[in-house]
Parts: structure tokens; C-alpha cells; sequence
């Protein structure tokens, strides 16, 4: 359960999860005051999840209307506060809604960047294919951040790993906001999760993020969600983070 009120909803639909394992040395210096790495099985991990944001809402009435829904793809670090919660640091964000760009980046301090962004599914049947098939691209209004990725998603398959749940069971963010760490929770229902392979990825954002060459190598996990309903709660302050 959230603590106190809702301040913020929206749809999560299509998610691709690549990730990449890295030694928690290298992220350290990337991550906000009062957190460190998060490590499972001996490294910590990086994302780059892209997928359809939509119906975004903030506090009880603030809609976006046609803007609601746009697709979205992040960096995300994965980190443990001084009291022991777990959650995700976003290094970067890209969104095609500009309203909904600014609307992040006031409310929540995080670092959303405007971008042309679109994404393609093609079932099972289509064009021969015999497994889902969904393409997410992004590209920087201003900046050379972009990327490309198509992935291969087996339907008929669930993962529910140790290693899953790590990756995706993340109930917050922490994220600097006027000089201090805060940690802003959330829920949502559990993932279902479908194998993934990945067939084409073409990425600057992971080096744009602090982390050059990762993208250069296939991702040692890949993993698809078709979709939950995400709340977020108030925020916290993160002990020590000043």
C-alpha cells in the first residue's frame, strides 16, 4: 500500500526490459547522495525499457488528454537508500509530450528529455511471423541521444526468476530534488513476463547516460510485459542525502 495520498497514475503498456550487468564500482559515481548500487548475484544492472505510456494523470484531476500517451524509453540504475529500499534511478527519460516533459521535470526534478518517439507490434501471423513483435525508436528534439529496438517476445512462455523480480519489482525511484535525495514510491500489479530476444538495437543513450560501450554488447537479460496500472505515492526524504 502507498503511503498517504496518490499523486500521480499511469498505464504502463508493451514494455521491452534490456539489461545489462556491470560492476557496481562503475555506477556508484552516477547515483544521488544517500543511495548505492543494488546488486544481484554479484552485479548490479542496467536498463533500457521502452513501452507505451498512457492515461498519465497528476494528483486527483490533472489530465494531459491526447498528450497522455506517447512512447516512452529510459536509463535506469538500480539502488538500495540508507534504510535498506530498494528502488530505480532514472538517468534519462524520453517523451514525445512535451507537456508531459515539463510536467515531470517541475513536479519530480526528473531528467526527461523531448523526443520524437514512436513504437510498431506485429502479432503472431503477421508477415509470417510466428512470434509478437514490437520496434521502439526515440530520437532527441535537440541533442544526438536516439535509439532503435526491435524485439522477438515469446507469449506462450512466463518468466518468473529471482532475477525477474529483481529487475522489475521495483516499488520507487530516488531522484535529487532541491538539494536531497527523495524516494518516490509506487505500485502496481504483479508483472507478467514473456522471454524476449532482441533483434535489432541501435543506441546512444546508454553512453549518453555515463555509460559508454554497454550498448555495444548484447544484453545479458531481455524480458516483456504487456502491461500494469502504476500509482505513485508522496515523497520522502532519503536520510543522509544532503
Amino acid at each position: 500500500m502507498l503511503p498517504g495520498r496518490v499523486v500521480a497514475s499511469q498505464w504502463w503498456r508493451d514494455v521491452a526490459f534490456l539489461h545489462w550487468r556491470v560492476d557496481a564500482a562503475r555506477v556508484q559515481p552516477l547515483l544521488p547522495a544517500g543511495t548505492r548500487p543494488d546488486e544481484h548475484d554479484g552485479s548490479t544492472w542496467v536498463g533500457l525499457i521502452a513501452f507505451e505510456l498512457g492515461g498519465a494523470t497528476v494528483g486527483p484531476s490533472l489530465r494531459f488528454g491526447a498528450f497522455s500517451t506517447f512512447t516512452e524509453v529510459n536509463v535506469r540504475l538500480y539502488t538500495v537508500d540508507t534504510d535498506g529500499r530498494r528502488g530505480v534511478v532514472f538517468r534519462s527519460l524520453e517523451a514525445a509530450s512535451l507537456p508531459a516533459v515539463m510536467a515531470a521535470r517541475a513536479l519530480f526534478s526528473l531528467p526527461y528529455r523531448w523526443s520524437r518517439t514512436d513504437q510498431r507490434r506485429s502479432e503472431p501471423g503477421e508477415m509470417s511471423r510466428t512470434s509478437l513483435h514490437v520496434e521502439y525508436r526515440a530520437k532527441r528534439h535537440v541533442g544526438q541521444g536516439r535509439t532503435a529496438i526491435g524485439v522477438d517476445v515469446d507469449p506462450t512462455t512466463v518468466v518468473d526468476t529471482e532475477l525477474s523480480r529483481f529487475l522489475t519489482a521495483r516499488w520507487a525511484l530516488h531522484e535529487r530534488r532541491f538539494g536531497r535525495t527523495i524516494r518516490l514510491p509506487n505500485t502496481h500489479e504483479p508483472w507478467i513476463l514473456h522471454p524476449g530476444a532482441v533483434t535489432r538495437l541501435d543506441d546512444t543513450l546508454l553512453a549518453d547516460a555515463g555509460l559508454p560501450g554497454v550498448a555495444q554488447r548484447p544484453p545479458d537479460s531481455v524480458l516483456f510485459g504487456p502491461g500494469v496500472h502504476a500509482r505513485f505515492g508522496q515523497a520522502q526524504r532519503v536520510r543522509g542525502s544532503i
